[in-house]
């Protein structure tokens, strides 16, 4: 059974020191994506770019410290793409795919609006590019898992206070519309709710106030697949035992 693992590092520098890639050899997963690498290729040891046999495949930012994503995997890629073709976005290392056989894994950072309104408004842009390259994807006719932190929860399920978010960036009701056009309209499935429907699923809490402490988390890392790959998944779980960052890993196994 595939195991496909994705994880927001918020700094992989940071993720190893907190013990990531000593766990991350423990799961003997196929595919790890992470996303939030705040590193560029100087940066990067042999260990981040080549752990325990991994071969590691990653699309940095231009701007120091920032941004950033990757993708592990066991086997090498018959093919590896980096960025979309956003000239805008692809400067953030924000996209890798990885190919392999009929299968493409690819790594996402969705922007975050939280931080300013002109980051609001690079978000909105990056929904409106993105959309067709996932009509493209689907176009291509592959089995397709797309992994990373989305940064929008989706319905009111998932975050613990979403009376209070309502106009707030990661659950406007744009972006959350967003979403149902992907599942919907593109026909991608959000792999997550198909195997476990139920509340409090995590994957990110803020460092303000006891957001961990209390679990006031929010679910905005996804596995979004195409149907075939997706009717395969047969478990998931979130990763909560250690902290390595921010964000949790969603891990979910897959049987093809």
């Amino acid at each position: 059974m595939p195991k496909i693992i994705s994880a927001n590092l918020n700094g992989i520098r940071s993720a190893h020191k907190k013990g990531f890639f000593t766990w991350m050899a423990a799961q003997t997963a196929d595919f790890i994506c992470v996303q939030e690498l705040k590193a560029q290729l100087p940066d990067m040891t042999e260990e981040f770019l080549t752990p325990g046999g991994y071969h590691g495949h990653f699309h940095y930012a231009e701007k120091k410290g920032y941004s950033g994503t990757g993708i592990y995997s066991r086997v090498k890629p018959d093919a590896v793409r980096t960025g979309f073709g956003s000239p805008e976005f692809d400067a953030e290392g924000r996209y890798v795919r990885c190919d392999f056989g009929d299968l493409s894994i690819i790594s996402v950072y969705c922007p975050s609006g939280s931080s300013s309104p002109e980051r609001q408004e690079a978000k909105f842009r990056f929904m409106e590019l993105f959309l067709p390259h996932l009509l493209e994807l689907r176009a291509e006719g592959r089995e397709v898992v797309i992994c990373g932190d989305w940064n929008i929860a989706h319905n009111e399920i998932d975050l613990k206070n979403w009376k209070g978010n309502k106009k707030n960036s990661g659950f406007l009701p744009e972006e959350r519309a967003w979403l149902t056009r992907i599942f919907d309209e593109v026909g991608f499935v959000d792999v997550h709710r198909t195997i476990d429907k139920s509340a409090e699923q995590y994957t990110w809490w803020s460092n303000r106030g006891q957001a961990w402490a209390k679990n006031v988390g929010w679910r905005i890392d996804y596995h979004v697949a195409t149907p075939g790959i997706a009717a395969q998944a047969k478990a998931v779980s979130i990763y909560k035992d250690e902290r390595f960052s921010d964000h949790a890993p969603l891990i979910i196994d897959y049987s093809i």
